[in-house]
């Protein structure tokens, strides 16, 4: 995978460099409430900059339906983008068409412009290679060169990830070299002893990485939503909970699994619970109870991990060499419900482990709870990108960095 020194060292001078990043950002309206994506390719961007790069930055944004949405405008991000490079940043309404040319035209030697979202055009996640591949043909016509840094899509098949590089001369941002670099610590040679914590909604979407790590961590905590599949899978009683029934055999087969092979299933053994979900909004007082998981009642549900879960996830996590996080522990956006993530980000803190938080959730929940990332090993930019990465699967973006 060509890199993006190599690509320096051959220079860049006055040509135009498309670089897939990864802008999508949590917005509050226009309001971005977490740069820190933006945060995470400025020094790609800045780099090819100072060397005398026109460059395009683009990127998606939430999940438009292949037509323009305000709500999902990229200008926040571009006007932000500036803000941290303390640069004028020009911005396309557009992807491909008119607007776009023209920005790109008038791009001068150091200059950076960034492109309206990607998912605008119905060609960037089609699943038709024709479509993705006419987009794509469109795309390389703006730039001579292709930077990759996008690392929270690189598991997608899409047009600018996947089969833009296969038209221009292309190499791996900072960004992505680095992600790479971590997730081969979690795979390749593992320093022991390896805990894993998993949290978020719905035990569905770690399957596969659950069924990879059997094979290599030595402690699988669990802990968010997802844990009541797991409780009622061991025969308790969850309430109102969220719960996939659907997943239990599933659950039930990986706990007997995780047995004959020595691995450590760590659960919740006290929850906090509440008649009904949060208000995120007003952040009103939740009043919630505390009950140990055998004894959750009927008409409540489990919204954050019990004081005596985080003393007991702490301990778990203390003597481990490396750890690996992914995903809350309860509804950390409300203040009721934010100790049993927090906990989690302290005994990370507080170990010697090489410590990576994966992505998404988790990664927001570490900068809204206060912490200071540079108290983490690393934390990761793309959260579905990195449990694909572990478990196993090929990474269409990576893939077509290879080459």
């Amino acid at each position: 995978m060509k890199t993006i020194d190599e690509l320096l060292d051959e220079g860049v001078a006055g040509k135009r460099v498309f670089v897939r990043a990864d802008l999508n950002v949590p917005l509050d309206g226009t309001t971005i409430t977490d740069d820190g994506r933006i945060r995470a390719v400025l020094p790609t961007v800045a780099r090819l900059a100072e060397a005398g790069a026109r460059v395009i930055v683009a990127s998606h944004l939430g999940r438009p339906k292949g037509a323009p949405d305000p709500a999902f405008s990229l200008a926040p991000a571009a006007a932000r983008l500036g803000e941290l490079l303390g640069a004028d940043v020009a911005f396309a309404t557009d992807t491909v068409g008119d607007p776009a040319k023209a920005v790109v035209a008038g791009l001068g030697d150091g200059q950076v412009a960034v492109i309206e979202n990607l998912r605008f055009n119905a060609g960037e996640t089609s699943k038709d290679d024709a479509e993705r591949g006419t987009f794509a043909d469109r795309l390389a016509g703006l730039a001579d060169l292709y930077v990759g840094d996008g690392f929270g899509a690189v598991h997608r098949k899409h047009a600018s990830v996947f089969d833009l590089p296969a038209r221009l001369p292309h190499a791996a941002g900072g960004l992505i070299a680095t992600e790479v670099g971590v997730l081969k610590k979690l795979t390749e040679d593992v320093k022991r002893p390896y805990a894993v914590v998993l949290g978020g909604a719905k035990v569905s979407d770690k399957l596969g990485v659950i069924d990879h790590l059997l094979e290599k961590a030595d402690r699988i905590l669990i802990g968010g939503g997802m844990a009541y599949t797991f409780l009622k899978a061991q025969g308790h009683e969850v309430g109102a909970s969220l719960l996939q029934e659907d997943q239990i055999p599933a659950v039930q087969e990986y706990l007997k699994r995780a047995g004959e092979r020595g691995v450590e299933f760590v659960l919740p053994v006290d929850v906090l619970v509440a008649p009904s979900f949060p208000d995120l909004k007003t952040k009103a007082p939740a009043n919630p109870e505390t009950v140990t998981v055998d004894v959750i009642p009927a008409d409540a549900m489990g919204l954050d991990n019990g004081p005596e879960t985080n003393r007991l996830y702490a301990s778990k996590l203390a003597d481990a060499a490396t750890v690996f996080w992914n995903g809350p522990m309860g509804v950390f956006e409300h203040p009721d419900y934010a100790e049993g993530t927090r906990a989690v980000a302290q005994a990370l803190i507080d170990s010697d482990a090489f410590t990576v938080v994966g992505g998404g959730d988790s990664a927001a929940a570490v900068r809204i709870l206060g912490f200071d990332e540079n108290a983490f090993g690393h934390i990761s930019t793309g959260g579905g990108a990195s449990l694909e990465y572990l478990e196993g699967k090929t990474l269409p973006g990576l893939a077509a960095l290879e080459d």
